[in-house]
């Protein structure tokens, strides 16, 4: 069973550590630095086992004005808050700034402590629990239990520790309603290290599911695969891990290529990425006079990593925006954050992710209210089919990993809709302008429906292969509907009837032999000798069977398929002339010309001073 995570918080010097040391017995002030200073400086670790075998871990994090960041570090990645205010001293300005740290991470459970009792009287204790209380309110820790204790006489510490059973019950109870779980495998990793004969190992609290020894994860930003060798739980090797605080000793990555805020994932949801769509919770009481504008410039601390990053709020909706970071960071949909203005370190508010790659180019305008809210409650209610098909509308098509299957692309309802009624006016039309013919290629179809596509969504060069197949998806949808007739490759309105007259089938099969040769005749002349009439051109056209270069030019498709390879393969060994051409074709200056500005135009040549040279569309050699 995964191990329940919880974060100290609170000002310097109010007996965090102390407090932990008290109900575990793990001193957590660990660096030399530390200890000298009197104060936690990096982020400490401790772990409390209940005698029943169920256990507990904790972050805690520094309390000092300046290391914020470093509290946060640790803060990112809690189940729930243990906030210590001292009895002496009451609640001071961190106090208030963890606070609004933990309400702005959504951190709803938890509980306060007054310690320091051995050093007031029950009435000032009396006093600063009920200040206390104050606090919570209004933030998303507002009514959790306020239990007084003493570090030095024990008082209240077995309190203290039974009502930490309470809360880590009431986390796992909670994240058992959820029906999307915790989010993918991941472990946001806060220290890195070396140890002499084992190489890096890095620490982290380990999320979503279960690492085995041997174990291969993917490091994100960056995608490098690294293998678990040993896995380290409360100083004691393990086989396996369910989840919480662990050390891991990885292979395939050295030491300098991990930092502080890298992820290890397994399988898909995490993600690297230089932009995010956010939901945006304003602090329970920021301290900023207004709002950020529309581009602010403000630090984002998400998991362990903290990156700069530009805001900008979506026309209509001051509650979602797109941030823009400095550079790429790890996350996934639903991850939860803090923003923070740089200068001051005042606290904006929290931050929920909403999609790791938000839409741009021609999809960016379908990013409206009506289609923002409800994946707004579905990543807020962690169902994850409803944020599945609430990013598909967002995008207008979206990519969907199927594990070892790769990825589908799912197609929005009006963009589907949209590509249906193109693809019934394209067959119509075709069958408009070639009346004799028996069908418009597939081929053709799914071309032009895809350019419709990219028209309609943005589809990134990855999915294009996914792309394609849910466009012949739709085809065949449209076939088996009734809406669309097929026959071998050609498509055809099925109101039209399935055959065309033998003797114009004979006629272009006559009229396409004798087009089959290097130099053709003219086509006029052709079809004449053939007995061809227009709309048999028309239609070995619109079938793919005519390859038409001018009004009087046309070859048999497969006969200029074979002289355009031709060109391209003598282009690959030395820039081809016309003349180098016209030799190895035994044709005209005629032909050769109408080739060659062909494969210029479609880039699978390239005009230059020496000759024709292989172009950027050029297919790959075999």
């Amino acid at each position: 069973m995964p191990t329940v995570v919880i974060g100290t918080a609170g000002h310097i010097d109010h007996g965090k550590t102390s407090l932990l040391r008290a109900l575990t017995g793990i001193d957590a002030d660990r660096l030399p630095e530390e200890r000298a200073r009197g104060m936690t400086i990096e982020v400490g670790y401790a772990h409390l086992a209940f005698e029943d075998g169920l256990e507990l871990d904790f972050v805690d994090v520094p309390g000092h004005d300046r290391l914020v960041g470093n509290m946060l570090v640790g803060a990112g990645e809690i189940d729930a808050a243990l906030l210590v205010v001292a009895a002496d001293d009451g609640p001071r300005p961190q106090t208030i700034e963890h606070l609004l740290l933990l309400d702005a991470l959504g951190i709803d459970a938890g509980l306060a402590v007054v310690t320091k009792l051995d050093a007031v009287d029950p009435a000032r204790a009396a006093a600063v629990v009920d200040q206390v209380r104050d606090l919570l309110a209004g933030t998303s820790l507002s009514g959790a239990r306020v239990l007084r204790a003493s570090s030095v006489s024990g008082e209240g510490i077995d309190a203290v520790r039974a009502a930490l059973r309470d809360v880590r019950d009431a986390v796992v109870e909670l994240q058992s309603t959820r029906t999307g779980g915790g989010g993918p495998l991941r472990l946001a990793i806060d220290r890195v290290f070396a140890v002499k004969g084992r190489g890096a190992v890095v620490t982290g609290s380990l999320r979503g599911g279960t690492i085995e020894k041997g174990a291969t994860l993917r490091r994100e930003p960056g995608g490098e695969a690294v293998r678990v060798r040993e896995i380290q739980v409360h100083g004691s090797a393990r086989d396996r891990h369910d989840g919480g605080r662990t050390a891991l000793n990885l292979t395939g990555v050295a030491q300098e290529d991990l930092r502080r805020g890298d992820v290890l994932a397994s399988g898909v949801g995490i993600a690297g990425t230089e932009r995010m769509l956010v939901s945006l919770r304003p602090a329970a009481d920021s301290g900023i006079r207004s709002a950020p504008g529309a581009r602010a410039k403000l630090r984002l601390h998400i998991g362990t990593d903290q990156v700069d990053a530009a805001l900008r709020r979506l026309p209509g909706m001051t509650s979602v925006a797109v941030l823009t970071l400095e550079r790429p960071a790890a996350t996934f949909v639903g991850d939860c954050g803090v923003v923070r203005e740089p200068a001051s370190g005042a606290v904006v508010g929290g931050v929920q992710v909403l999609d790791v790659r938000p839409p741009r180019g021609v999809s960016r305008r379908r990013m409206t209210p009506e289609r923002l809210l409800p994946l707004i409650h579905a990543v807020q209610t962690r169902d994850t089919d409803r944020v599945s098909a609430a990013v598909v509308e967002l995008h207008g098509a979206h990519a969907v990993a199927l594990g070892s299957d790769g990825l589908r692309v799912e197609l929005a309802g009006d963009v589907a809709a949209e590509l249906r009624e193109a693809a019934i006016d394209l067959v119509r039309g075709h069958h408009d302008d070639a009346p004799m013919s028996a069908g418009l290629p597939t081929s053709r179809v799914r071309a032009a429906l895809l350019r419709r596509l990219r028209s309609l969504a943005s589809i990134q060069r990855a999915d294009a292969a996914a792309a394609s197949a849910a466009v012949a998806r739709l085809l065949d949808d449209l076939v088996s509907d009734g809406r669309l007739g097929r026959s071998a490759e050609l498509l055809r309105d099925p109101a039209r009837g399935h055959d065309r007259p033998a003797e114009l089938d004979a006629a272009m099969d006559r009229l396409e032999r004798l087009l089959a040769v290097a130099a053709p005749p003219d086509l006029d002349a052709a079809a004449a000798e053939a007995g061809c009439p227009p709309e048999g051109i028309r239609a070995l056209v619109a079938e793919g069977r005519l390859t038409r270069l001018a009004a009087d030019l046309a070859w048999a498709t497969s006969t200029y398929h074979r002289l355009a390879a031709q060109a391209l393969e003598r282009a690959r060994m030395a820039p081809l002339t016309p003349a180098a051409f016209r030799d190895a074709t035994g044709t005209s200056r005629r032909y050769v010309l109408a080739i060659l500005e062909d494969l210029d135009r479609r880039e699978i040549l390239a005009r230059t001073a020496e000759g024709h040279v292989p172009g950027p569309r050029a297919p790959r050699p075999a």
